[in-house]
C-alpha cells in the first residue's frame, strides 16, 4: 500500500492587507509665535518753538500830581490839562488823601503833562499852568480867588 501522504490541502489563504487608516498628521510644533507687534503710528511733535524775543515793553511811567490846599468843606478839587489822559474841556476829580491833600495819578505815556486845578470843576486856580515831566511827581499849593 502505498503510503499516503498527508495531504492536507492548505487552504489558500488570501492575504488580506488591512487598509491602513490614513495616518493622523500631528501638527508639527510650530515655533512659538510672538504676538505680532502692533504698529503704532508715531506722532510727530512739532519742534518746540522758542518765542521770539519781543522788544522790551516800554516802562510805564507813573506820574503823580499832588495839590496841598484847603478847598473848603463839601468842595472837590479837579484837574484839567493836556496829555496824561487830561483834557482842557472836562476836569477829572482828584482823590482826597487828607484834609489838605489831593492826588491825581496817571500812567499815560507822554513826555510832559501840562495842567491846572479847579474847585468843583468851575473855579480855576490863579497863575500859570503847571508842567510836570512824565514819570515825575509834582507837588503844588494852588491859590484861588473867591
Amino acid at each position: 500500500m502505498p503510503i499516503k501522504k498527508n495531504s492536507t490541502k492548505k487552504a489558500a489563504s488570501k492575504k488580506v492587507t488591512a487598509k491602513k487608516a490614513p495616518a493622523k498628521k500631528t501638527p508639527a510644533k510650530k515655533a512659538a509665535k510672538k504676538p505680532a507687534a502692533k504698529k503704532v503710528a508715531v506722532k510727530k511733535t512739532a519742534a518746540k518753538k522758542t518765542p521770539a524775543k519781543k522788544a522790551p515793553a516800554k516802562k510805564i511811567k507813573l506820574t503823580r500830581i499832588i495839590a496841598r490846599v484847603d478847598v473848603g468843606f463839601g468842595n472837590q478839587l479837579y484837574i484839567r490839562g493836556e496829555n496824561g489822559g487830561l483834557s482842557w474841556e472836562r476836569g477829572i476829580q482828584m482823590e482826597n488823601v487828607s484834609a489838605y491833600e489831593w492826588r491825581f495819578t496817571t500812567h499815560y505815556p507822554a513826555k510832559s503833562i501840562e495842567f491846572k486845578f479847579l474847585i468843583n470843576d468851575e473855579l480855576w486856580s490863579e497863575g500859570e499852568n503847571v508842567i510836570v515831566i512824565a514819570g515825575e511827581e509834582s507837588i503844588s499849593s494852588p491859590t484861588f480867588s473867591w
